[in-house]
């Protein structure tokens, strides 16, 4: 669709002036706030790189526009986010649970290749936010978190946020079950000794499921998993001494961090694994394998914030387009945009 702005104009019969009606604000910009929703979501959701984004805008809507104009319609979505993803990003500090996890990202180029970054998400069950950054060390969780966060924090054993409270936080065990195959399959007493950690891990997710189907109370669980713990401490404790090389490097960076295991246990609500936060970060991984990455800082801070939009409209069962949509014409009247935050309806 499209909508056509006439200016009255009048010349003053008396002194010869002519005064033309001012454009409403929101005839300035080339294209409507559903077109330039539209894009977004052909490059946030479905992962249309800006060429294959112009032919559908131009297929579905009718409209030719220069390859030129998609970096621009994302810059301004990425200002109209901006607010609301710093809200999300706010409401996340203030979880009691939440899951995180990195991926390998590329922004620019240095020397010829593609300059290596990471891209960070933090989620809780209703809200996801993303970061991209060029460290993997502890100063990007900290920044997303804030020190002072005293909430269960679930993760994979990334160094990376060793500097959280070991008591608060929660080892995913899909990577330690990762772990556990590989001392299997590199052999010898680790391997032995790995197949006894594996056998305790499938007694643990077996009476784990009883626990989700309501078969066993989570004290009878915690009860059963008392000597399990002990003989997984041993086990590793064991490995850390007669294991080889690799396997036995590996027990060693386990042990100081074997407290967070068992965190699951003890904290209701808290799951032991990180599912979640892999199924948030799942599209970004996707989009990176067909896109490369992004080329500025700018088309970073669009995939931050797109990636937020989308993956917490999801967790909320809303509609992207519509709240784009809404979001550019809030930022192009100067009005307050659209929240993030789980609406009365999802709660």
């Amino acid at each position: 669709m499209t909508t056509e702005f006439q200016r009255h104009e009048f010349v003053c019969l008396d002194c010869g002036t002519t005064t033309i009606a001012e454009l409403p604000e929101s005839a300035r910009a080339t294209f409507g706030p559903a077109l330039t929703a539209a894009s977004g979501v052909f490059i946030g959701q479905y992962r249309h790189s800006k060429r294959a984004a112009k032919s559908a805008l131009q297929s579905m809507h009718g409209v030719k526009l220069s390859l030129g104009m998609l970096p621009k319609l994302a810059n301004e979505l990425s200002a109209a986010l901006a607010r609301p993803v710093a809200e999300v990003e706010e409401q996340l500090r203030q979880q009691q649970i939440l899951h995180a996890d990195e991926t390998g990202w590329f922004e620019g180029r240095k020397d010829g290749r593609h300059r290596r970054a990471w891209l960070w998400t933090f989620g809780a069950p209703l809200l996801a936010a993303f970061r991209i950054a060029f460290s993997r060390g502890s100063d990007v969780a900290k920044e997303m978190l804030g020190e002072d966060f005293t909430g269960i924090l679930t993760t994979d054993r990334w160094a990376g946020y060793n500097w959280f409270d070991i008591g608060l936080r929660q080892l995913c065990w899909s990577h330690l079950t990762r772990d556990f195959q590989g001392f299997i399959d590199r052999g010898g007493v680790g391997g032995r000794l790995g197949e006894a950690l594996m056998v305790e891990r499938n007694r643990m997710f077996r009476w784990w499921k009883q626990v989700g189907t309501g078969e066993l109370s989570r004290e009878k669980f915690a009860e059963r998993m008392r000597p399990v713990r002990r003989r997984v401490r041993r086990l590793l404790e064991e490995i850390a001494e007669r294991g080889e090389g690799k396997t036995a490097g590996m027990a060693r960076e386990m042990l100081p961090v074997e407290e967070a295991f068992w965190t699951f246990i003890d904290v209701e609500g808290v799951e032991p694994t990180n599912n979640f936060a892999e199924r948030c970060i799942r599209h970004a991984v996707m989009y990176r394998k067909t896109s490369f990455g992004t080329q500025s800082s700018a088309g970073s801070r669009f995939v931050e914030r797109i990636m937020t939009a989308m993956t917490t409209l999801h967790l909320q069962k809303r509609d992207l387009l519509d709240y784009l949509t809404k979001a550019v014409i809030a930022h192009r009247s100067g009005g307050e945009p659209p929240s993030l935050l789980p609406q009365a309806s999802v709660l």
